[in-house]
């Protein structure tokens, strides 16, 4: 009669222990899981980064000519990829064909629109300043331009939002035919008499000025709170910075020496500048050129995130977007700051552009 007691209760003890037992491997097993996606899968086997031939990609030319991102990426093998505007690299991105890449601060909104704030975050600045609307010389006024074809690099690139916000609140939207070509294209067909003006990033502004006969109508520097505003951005795909933060912070890295060393040794930094766009073009630029454009740059880390909602509110100006994009949670500067912090800089504002 005890015995037949008894066994129930040692039973039900027994089966305590082993649910406690498991629960408490199965939080172990949690923790471990957590832990390591915390701390990432170690460093990529490869970065696939992109960047455009413009003097506005500056920090991202010097980075690669001069073998700085390689330099702290290590064994993780650097895969530099070619782009002419910012709604190719996004496609890249998006579809996971690219890691990073540099691009205008317009496409890089984007791409955290379309994919509802998951798949790209902003990780850094590198260039404020450097676009600026180029005309014939028959043209002073913004009215001169009704009637006339002006171009941007492509449909949605920062360039373009710029030049449709500026034409809506000139009251000239609809009145002024907006094309879109490659850069290069640009200039054979301002040359050609066939475009008659074109909102550019540098180095092509320059060279529609000095190689072109154009002249300047607006520097975008003026449309801005102290001249500054974003040309160009560093972003990274959400998942490549989740599982490899040391590459992402080795990259920074680089990076910021891209950076200390052009705003150090400016000459030198021409020099690299234009030996990688000759590689990339086929064609180096003109003395006179490449001076001109560095002369409206500031290259940077910091990527201006107190811009970013009025960025985005441009595009519903523009007619690109019927509501501004949320950015949100854009921004992830963390890294950034920890490596300007090692290097003894100050860390740059998120502007709360990290929080959601």
């Amino acid at each position: 009669m005890r015995l037949s007691a008894f066994r129930p209760a040692r039973f039900l003890a027994a089966t305590l222990a082993l649910t406690v037992a498991a629960a408490g491997c199965s939080r172990a097993d949690r923790n471990d899981t957590q832990a390591a996606a915390a701390t990432g899968k170690g460093p990529a086997t490869e970065l696939r980064l992109g960047y455009f031939p413009n003097v506005t990609h500056a920090a991202a030319l010097v980075g690669l000519g001069k073998d700085l991102f390689s330099k702290e990426l290590g064994s993780t093998k650097l895969v530099p990829t070619k782009f002419n505007a910012g709604p190719e690299a996004v496609g890249a991105l998006l579809g996971g064909s690219l890691d990073a890449s540099f691009i205008g601060s317009g496409p890089a909104i984007n791409a955290y629109a379309k994919s509802n704030g998951e798949a790209v975050r902003l990780i850094a600045g590198a260039t404020s300043g450097g676009a600026q609307l180029v005309v014939k010389p028959t043209i002073s006024k913004p009215a001169d331009l009704i009637g006339k074809t002006v171009v941007t690099p492509q449909l949605g690139n920062t360039q373009d939002v710029s030049l449709k916000k500026w034409l809506a609140e000139k009251n000239l939207t609809g009145k002024v035919k907006v094309t879109n070509l490659e850069n290069a294209q640009t200039l054979d067909a301002f040359k050609k008499g066939d475009v008659d003006a074109a909102w550019l990033p540098e180095p092509w502004s320059s060279r529609l000025v000095l190689d072109a006969g154009a002249k300047v109508l607006l520097d975008e520097a003026s449309l801005w709170p102290g001249g500054k505003f974003p040309t160009t951005v560093l972003i990274v795909r959400t998942q490549f910075l989740q599982e490899h933060p040391e590459t992402v912070k080795a990259l920074l890295t680089g990076l910021v020496a891209a950076i200390d060393f052009s705003n150090s040794n400016t000459a030198d930094a021409k020099t690299v500048v234009n030996d990688q766009l000759k590689q990339a073009t086929g064609k180096a630029l003109k003395p006179a050129v490449i001076d001109r454009a560095f002369e409206h740059i500031q290259i940077t880390a910091d990527p201006i995130a107190a811009t970013f909602p009025q960025l985005a509110k441009d595009q519903v100006t523009a007619g690109i977007a019927k509501t501004a994009p949320a950015v949100a949670g854009f921004a992830d500067l963390g890294p950034l700051n920890e490596v300007l912090g090692k290097a003894g800089k100050p860390a740059v504002d998120a502007a709360g552009l990290d929080a959601k």
